[in-house]
């Protein structure tokens, strides 16, 4: 069975799932990457009934918002349902700039309470699809499977293959759970473009700019070479992460807890790696000493 049979198969064991356990249609997340957008379109070929979810991160380029709202226009005219997800914290509407002040640091690749936040809270008790492969880190790789059922507690996280022998208990656990499918987990980057040449997938205009990656403006993890590429095509994107610390600071001062940032360019130049105030590590030290 080749991967993209093997990927169709894991929609539709994942929408029969969604349907029997949760008596509503599966979840396809998109996140206006190209992984989504394979998805997406794997879902169409493999016949099943599905919605369509997008968490709205507020940090996304204005290219990525774009491209979404075209991607669910054309859905919505095949009646395929489509929700935009707007972030909430505490019970409170919240964007990234209004985040970061109240949890009193900011994002970094180990502390990504972004992703938690602004990402990751959509499809709550029902059975979702995510474009996750293991070809986009180790982490992934070891820690990611074709089908999951996700929850707080490690311990009580479920990872199964395509044929694992656990596949009867994890359809079987009562726990209203977020599970999910991962169809496309063994795909690798030449898999993922050969695949949209070969189905002429319509792609976020990025990518065409020779962009390898499509996420928040400023993440962490896109390192800094790529993060100054990214402020430097959308400059007020780091006016409001500027404006964004110094609130995070007046935060700390407000409640007595220590910073040797006097102001918000203090840190931002700290998070983007360029000056480190005395007594601290940059991030690379952090790395390797984790």
């Amino acid at each position: 069975m080749d991967k993209e049979c093997a990927a169709i198969e894991r929609l539709r064991v994942g929408a029969e799932m969604s349907e029997t356990y949760y008596e509503q249609p599966l979840i396809i997340t998109t996140s206006g990457g190209k992984d989504s957008d394979v998805c997406l379109h794997l879902a169409q070929a493999a016949g099943i009934n599905y919605e369509v979810q997008h968490n709205h991160t507020t940090a996304d380029a204005p290219e990525t918002v774009r491209h979404v709202r075209e991607t669910f226009r054309k859905l919505e005219e095949k009646e395929i349902k489509c929700t935009i997800n707007w972030p909430t914290y505490k019970g409170q509407p919240v964007t990234m700039w209004s985040l970061i002040p109240q949890k009193l640091m900011p994002p970094t690749r180990v502390v990504r309470y972004c992703c938690d936040v602004l990402k990751e809270q959509g499809g709550k008790n029902r059975m979702i699809c995510t474009g996750v492969r293991w070809a986009e880190s180790t982490a992934r790789k070891n820690n990611r499977a074709a089908f999951e059922r996700l929850h707080r507690d490690r311990e009580k996280r479920m990872l199964l293959s395509d044929n694992d022998d656990k596949r009867r208990l994890f359809e079987n656990c009562q726990l209203k759970a977020k599970r999910v499918v991962n169809p496309i987990i063994d795909w690798t980057d030449e898999d993922v473009w050969a695949y949209i040449e070969s189905e002429h997938i319509q792609m976020n205009p990025l990518y065409c700019e020779g962009q390898h990656r499509v996420g928040c403006i400023g993440c962490p993890v896109a390192g800094r070479k790529g993060r100054e590429l990214e402020f430097a095509r959308w400059p007020t994107y780091k006016g409001a992460y500027i404006r964004a610390f110094d609130r995070m600071i007046e935060g700390r001062k407000a409640r007595g807890l220590e910073t040797e940032w006097q102001t918000g360019t203090d840190a931002f130049d700290w998070w983007m790696g360029y000056d480190v105030l005395p007594g601290q590590m940059d991030f690379d030290e952090v790395m390797n000493d984790g």
